[in-house]
Parts: structure tokens; sequence; C-alpha cells
């Protein structure tokens, strides 16, 4: 984890030091502006695991806690036919308060613009924290189709749900204000994860999320997530659906209330998941941190026999 974090620190320094950015003196001349190339480059060996449909959701653009090199080598390392961005991909909330935009941040959205480029369905559902671009549902951006939920059949012939869950949250339907607080403390923590974590990545350690674990400590907590995760399954049950994905709470789940199979895809501040779909049709949580070990395990043991 210490090397992957090391690398990707070399590919930045490096590219930032090649860049030319183009002279902004003359205002009207920005339509003109060539599109910059990510500070990041995509790789070029071009070694992707494909799925048959990916879901991801609550990366929170504009905001410290985006764990933006993960994602990047999340992107970088699969493909799939169809990505459905399940709501929270920008934070209008803290954008509001504090403009921050770092260049990583831009290579996300230059790689999901890349895969609609390439032939992939981008499919993106707008949350409570990107609610500003709801309005635009039923448009396409670039090849990124806006929707408010939407409706995906498996390979194997299951119905599923698609949408954000934030119009299942109590607190956001009754107390919105509340939820304005809580997104204040919750920033707070956020800010003491990063600093441990900064602490872990200098002691060699893999990322750990001091949020993640508060969450399935505090007991208010898990009975809030689980009466969160009976609610969307009972709303997927009315419509006649096999099943629901959805994220907001950011707490990456399978379960099973009766019949229905309930799937959280997580998130990209705190437990850094994403939802897969298999070319059988079977769904699988992938807990990218973990997916970066196995990776550098490989390799070590790979130069080791050589």
């Amino acid at each position: 984890m210490r090397q992957f974090v090391i690398d990707r620190k070399n590919q930045r320094e490096a590219n930032v030091n090649a860049t030319s950015f183009p002279d902004i003196s003359d205002i009207s001349k920005i339509a003109h502006f060539p599109i910059p190339q990510p500070v990041i480059p995509e790789p070029v060996d071009g070694k992707r695991k494909r799925y048959r449909t990916i879901w991801i959701s609550d990366i929170h653009l504009g905001t410290k806690g985006c764990n933006a090199d993960l994602l990047i080598d999340f992107l970088d390392s699969t493909d799939s036919d169809t990505m459905y961005l399940v709501g929270d991909i920008i934070d209008g909330w803290r954008l509001k308060k504090k403009f921050y935009w770092p260049d990583e941040h831009n290579d996300i959205v230059w790689r999901i613009l890349k895969r609609a480029k390439r032939g992939t369905r981008i499919v993106y559902i707008p949350g409570n924290h990107d609610e500003m671009l709801r309005p635009f549902s039923g448009m396409n951006f670039g090849g990124v189709e806006i929707a408010r939920a939407a409706f995906h059949k498996t390979a194997d012939g299951k119905r599923l749900m698609v949408l954000h869950g934030d119009e299942f949250d109590a607190v956001m339907l009754a107390h919105r204000w509340l939820a304005f607080v809580g997104d204040a403390l919750y920033e707070m923590l956020m800010i003491l994860s990063r600093q441990v974590n900064i602490i872990r990545r200098w002691m060699g350690l893999p990322y750990w999320s001091l949020s993640k674990v508060a969450k399935h400590k505090v007991k208010n907590a898990v009975e809030f997530i689980g009466k969160y995760e009976e609610t969307v399954a009972k709303a997927a049950a009315q419509r006649g659906v096999d099943g629901v994905v959805c994220g907001h709470i950011h707490t990456a789940e399978h379960r099973m209330f009766g019949d229905i199979e309930y799937w959280n895809d997580g998130d990209w501040v705190e437990g850094c998941n994403a939802l897969v779909e298999h070319f059988d049709g079977r769904l699988e949580i992938l807990h990218w941190p973990d997916e970066i070990a196995k990776r550098e395990t490989a390799k070590s043991e790979k130069e080791a026999a050589a």
C-alpha cells in the first residue's frame, strides 16, 4: 500500500511538470481551451478486469474526504458494459461553503467521460449532495444519462431497482436542517480519519476508516442503518422487483429481506467499495484497498520467484 501511494505521487509530479497550462488572461478564449490531459495518466498496458455492470456512489468530489487516488486506480483497473453512478458523485453542499477541486478530481471526471466515449453506458442518478442535477433528469451530457432512478436486468434475469436512497432517509425527509448539522459533524470525523491515515501510510499500513468503525460500534448508528435497509427493501417489494441497489449511507452491504435482495454499493470516502456484476449475473462487493493489497502481494511473490 505504501508503494502504491509513492507511485501515485511520482506520477502526479511528473505529469504536472510536463504540463503547459493555457493563458487565461483573455477570458473570451475560454471556450477554445483544449481539454487538459489527466495529471495521473491512464496506464498504457490496458490490463483491466471486465464486468458486465459496475455501481459506484458517494464519491463526494469537491471534498478532501474523497479518496481520489484509490478511485482512479479502480477506474484504471476495471471496465464494464454499463456503469451506474448512484448519487453524491459531486458534493454540492460542501462546494457551496468552500471551493475545493484538486486535479485528481478532474482526473476522475475525465476517466468517466472517456468511458462513455469508448462505448460504456453511463447512468448518473443524483443524490442529495448533488441534487442540483436532478432537474436535468432525462437529459444526456457527453454520453452520461441523467436519471432520477433506473431499473437494471441482470444476466440471470433478476430485475433491480437502482436509486440513491435519500428518499428513504427519515432525517432528510423530516428534519433537513439536522442533515446539514450531521454533515458538519461527519466532516470533523473525516478530518480526524485523514490524519490517522497519513500516519498509517507513513508506516506502510493499508487504508483504514475511522468513521466506518465508529458507525458499527455506535448503537444508534447501527439501528438507523438497519431501519434504512429494511425501508428500502420494502419499497423495492412494492414495486415488484427482485432487488434494489442504492448508496447514501456509506455502508456496503448485501442482505435478504424475504425474497428481496438489498445491495448497497458503499462509498469512496470511508469504505472505498464498488458493486460489480459478473457476466453470469452474479453480484459482488469489492473493497478496493483489499484488492490493491492482493495485487501487490501477488506482484511481490512473482518478483521473489523470478
